[in-house]
């Protein structure tokens, strides 16, 4: 039987797969050793200054080239000089440079205070992005305005004059829409908006000998600062992850008709959460999530990113942030209100003046909470933000050591343990009696500590 082929468009993709091995949307997933926090979402990255803006748009499909489209609402007519493909790994070191972070400290001997200091790894998202092929065009009101060839790439730009016409086209192309696609397309022509639709020359793909396709990127000129994402809900089978990352030489970036919400941070959180950061990290956002009505765009992180504190990853070099579009890297400009480069905190990471500010929302989104397109705002708060969670690890030392070391582990450790268990329960509504468990904690009192093995926040995860 000859595989049917759905049409399934995010905030401004669409993604063409085969019913047979249809997923709910990011597109397909395959496990791999180090998997990553969020392996089934999409980003975005805008580039933003003024009325500029150059959109970056990666999914995590993964499949045959041929299996997959795009289909982009945007403002104008594009030009074949502002569509370009992005490096996938670009993408990937932005993604691992915001990630919410786990940080460890190590007590201070309480007969000889030192203080030891790290940062731990952190399971980071990874994407794939593949694209479909579609076929020729019509007369139906749909004028194709331009063509270009960029990269594996075969890219057309079109114009409807209604929605039923462009819907006809679609489908006389092999593309079969969701259900309630039309008025939701009439509602971005209303807005004078054109379309993009992106599809594989198999022939140049497989030349390049890659098994994947790279991110697109395009730019344009626009008073509108949004994001469309109501046309990927329309056969969404359930709620969908995005990420944005926004990067312009203002400041932190907000949602202007959603309420921002700020992620839990600098919590203190059991030991055994260093193997495991991901599942924690997944139930205590989820829970976020439903504690904030489910409408919520979520801040992760909002950074000047000539210094962080800790650093994830290297803040991106100025030759990545140009391919994401951020033409004014590297270019004269004035010292903005943020952090100074040379007034950088000693021993924190500095780089040399990029004036880039960047700001990573976390958003899932449905149809039913989500009816409307996201719109942002830059706004001047140059104020650093991070989600960032904490673990410490007890003092190794002897408790005959001095009567400070007897305290410390009669007293001060125990009171510790249960806060983070309570912390840990409260962020991501666990059952609290479990998390002790795994602390090797007995009731409200930790287990007795052997000599020279006394953390009962122990990172053997059982």
């Amino acid at each position: 039987m000859k595989p049917q082929l759905i049409l399934k468009l995010l905030f401004s993709i669409a993604t063409l797969v085969m019913t047979a091995n249809s997923y709910a949307f990011c597109g397909f997933y395959a496990a791999r050793a180090g998997s990553t926090l969020y392996n089934q979402s999409s980003k975005v990255v805008i580039a933003q200054d003024g009325q500029y803006q150059s959109v970056t748009m990666a999914s995590d499909f993964e499949g045959n080239a041929k299996d997959f489209a795009m289909v982009v609402p945007v403002p104008q007519i594009l030009k074949r000089n502002q569509i370009n493909v992005v490096d996938n790994n670009i993408i990937t070191h932005l993604d691992n440079y915001t990630a919410p972070r786990l940080v460890e400290y190590f007590d201070r001997s309480p007969c000889k205070p030192q203080v030891q200091y790290r940062m731990a790894p952190v399971a980071s998202p990874a994407l794939m992005a593949k694209v479909k092929r579609e076929q020729g065009a019509d007369s139906l009101g749909v004028k194709i305005e331009a063509k270009y060839a960029v990269g594996v790439y075969d890219i057309l730009l079109l114009s409807a004059q209604q929605s039923n016409g462009l819907v006809t086209w679609l489908k006389q192309n092999q593309y079969q829409l969701p259900k309630g696609a039309e008025p939701v397309i009439n509602s971005y022509l209303a807005m004078g908006m054109k379309f993009f639709v992106a599809k594989v020359n198999m022939q140049r793909q497989a030349k390049t000998g890659f098994s994947y396709l790279k991110p697109i990127r395009i730019n344009y000129h626009s008073a509108k600062y949004m994001l469309p994402i109501r046309l990927g809900m329309l056969n969404a089978k359930g709620p969908q992850e995005l990420f944005v990352f926004h990067l312009n030489r203002k400041g932190r970036v907000i949602a202007t008709n959603y309420p921002n919400v700020k992620l839990s941070t600098n919590k203190e959180i059991p030991v055994f959460n260093k193997k495991d950061f991901g599942a924690f990290y997944k139930a205590m956002f989820k829970n976020q999530v439903k504690q904030n009505g489910r409408r919520s765009v979520f801040l992760e992180y909002a950074w000047d990113m000539n210094w962080c504190d800790p650093c994830a990853a290297d803040p991106l070099s100025d030759d990545e942030l140009k391919q994401l579009g951020v033409f004014w890297v590297g270019k004269p400009h004035k010292v903005s209100n943020g952090v100074n480069t040379k007034m950088a905190p000693q021993g924190i990471m500095s780089r040399n003046s990029k004036d880039v500010f960047v700001t990573r929302m976390h958003i899932i989104y449905d149809k039913a909470h989500f009816p409307k397109d996201l719109t942002f705002k830059a706004t001047d708060n140059r104020s650093n933000f991070q989600g960032r969670f904490i673990i410490r690890h007890a003092w190794k030392g002897d408790v005959s050591e001095c009567k400070a070391a007897e305290t410390y582990f009669s007293k001060i450790l125990p009171k510790r343990h249960e806060r983070e268990a309570q912390t840990m329960a409260n962020l991501t509504g666990w059952d609290i009696s479990s998390i002790r468990k795994r602390m090797k904690l007995i009731g409200d009192k930790p287990e007795k500590i052997s000599l020279g093995n006394q953390s009962a926040g122990s990172n053997q995860v059982k």
